[in-house]
């Protein structure tokens, strides 16, 4: 059995250790390598089976892999080693959104530390249509989508908006059920964290947290982007009016031509 490839969450946690180093790599014998070899071959991700393997996540493949951070970051003047994509795309999401990465990483570690994760079954969209998780890991993708599919968060959501008056229609694009459907719909909505779980942690879930959604902004705010994911129902609503002006002016441009 091969050695499995390194999952989103763990290339967090060992991007999070080469950021924190400046971006400069971390050797074998370093504590915080042992530190992190065995926080990765405690995470409920991988079989069993794998697991057991000796090289799994050993103190030596995770120097490597901070190797990888350093020679292909950016700034490296020398020879960069050879990674895959998915590590290529951690080392952009880091330089890009550094303060919401570290948080991502600190949010995992959080998880992992409180037995979390491994409390919380696997849940059916955690992976996208492309077989891609969120760049901030699938056990932060697991433990949000596990809370906004929570039936009793939702029916006081619900509860929420109609005692003050609102009508379930989703926040970014204000798509109405009841108008749409009638009857077949009734008191149907789905919810979404509007602070991402990163930032907010493991802390209690909160009905303001919580935004009414249709199915379409959902997926959406959810979408996988470099650093990106769990967009607020407020930036997607942003990159919506952008994409109608957009579409508005190409077409503009089209019909005076």
């Amino acid at each position: 059995m091969r050695t499995p490839a390194g999952t989103e969450d763990e290339l967090v946690l060992a991007g999070a250790l080469v950021v924190k180093n400046g971006w400069r790599e971390l050797r074998t014998a370093d504590p915080e390598v042992h530190e992190l070899s065995e926080l990765l071959r405690s995470l409920p991700i991988h079989e069993p089976a794998a697991r057991a393997l000796p090289s799994f996540r050993s103190p030596n493949s995770v120097s490597r892999k901070t190797t990888d951070f350093m020679t292909n970051h950016e700034l490296y003047a020398g020879k960069a080693t050879r990674c895959g994509k998915p590590t290529l795309l951690m080392i952009e999401a880091f330089t890009a959104h550094e303060t919401e990465m570290l948080q991502a990483a600190r949010a995992i570690e959080e998880g992992i530390g409180s037995g979390d994760f491994h409390r919380i079954a696997p849940q059916p969209d955690e992976v996208d249509e492309a077989g891609v998780t969120a760049i901030e890991g699938r056990l932060l993708v697991r433990r949000a989508l596990a809370r906004e599919r929570d039936p009793k968060l939702r029916s006081l959501k619900i509860e929420q908006v109609r005692r003050r008056g609102g009508a379930l229609q989703c926040e970014v694009c204000d798509f109405d059920f009841g108008r749409a459907y009638g009857d077949l719909v009734e008191g149907y909505i789905e919810v979404h964290h509007v602070t991402p779980l990163p930032v907010s942690g493991a802390r209690e879930t909160r009905l303001n947290d919580l935004a009414c959604l249709c199915a379409n902004c959902h997926r959406m705010c959810h979408r996988s982007r470099p650093g990106e994911s769990w967009r607020t129902p407020a930036l997607l609503r942003e990159e919506m009016r952008k994409s109608v002006q957009t579409a508005v002016h190409y077409a503009a441009s089209a019909s005076a031509s």
